[in-house]
């Protein structure tokens, strides 16, 4: 493994019939370090009788998750994600922080690194950049708040010379990309 820097995205998609994931991590400029995939995987008729209502998390954590996580050279210092019910098991499986981030429809908060806490356990919002709306953070439980400071001033960095949720847009591209055969 390389050394931690920059930030990690990491999506899963699909459900009980066809799920895939993909990971790409970036530098503190949008820069990409890393980029990794799984093909859809399919469980079989038996998988789905045998493992049940727990068929969903099995695929998510332990066949998509694990393998990218695994494979990854370019390890980040914060993996950045979609879905909430990735949080936990992408701080565990992953070695470093983990936080999910969305955008909300608040006003800027009093200046940029500003955090201010929510109603609700574990989620913040941070004024990333000096324009936008305060980003929704959301981190798993347990997260200590030096860790919630560091990641903070982390994605302050990064927001300076990229746009947080950009590299989404990305791995949708590629995947869509590599599903048609194309390489544009």
């Amino acid at each position: 493994m390389a050394n931690n820097s920059g930030l990690g995205y990491i999506t899963i998609e699909g459900n009980e019939g066809l799920i895939r994931g993909a990971l790409l991590v970036v530098d503190v400029r949008g820069i990409p370090m890393d980029f990794r995939y799984t093909d859809y995987i399919r469980p079989t008729k038996l998988e789905r009788i045998l493992y049940g209502n727990a068929l969903d998390t099995y695929l998510k954590e332990e066949l998509v998750l694990q393998s990218l996580l695994d494979a990854v050279e370019a390890e980040p210092q914060l993996w950045i994600c979609n879905d909430a019910e990735l949080l936990d098991p992408l701080k565990n499986i992953g070695r470093v922080k983990a936080v999910l981030i969305s955008p909300s429809t608040r006003q800027p908060l009093e200046s940029v690194g500003s955090i201010e806490s929510t109603s609700e356990p574990n989620v913040f919002l941070l004024q990333a950049d000096g324009v936008s709306a305060p980003l929704r953070l959301a981190f798993a439980a347990g997260t200590r708040s030096d860790e919630i400071q560091n990641s903070a001033a982390l994605l302050v960095e990064a927001a300076g010379t990229m746009e947080l949720t950009e590299p989404f847009m990305r791995i949708q591209k590629a995947l869509s990309s590599l599903a048609s055969g194309t390489e544009a």
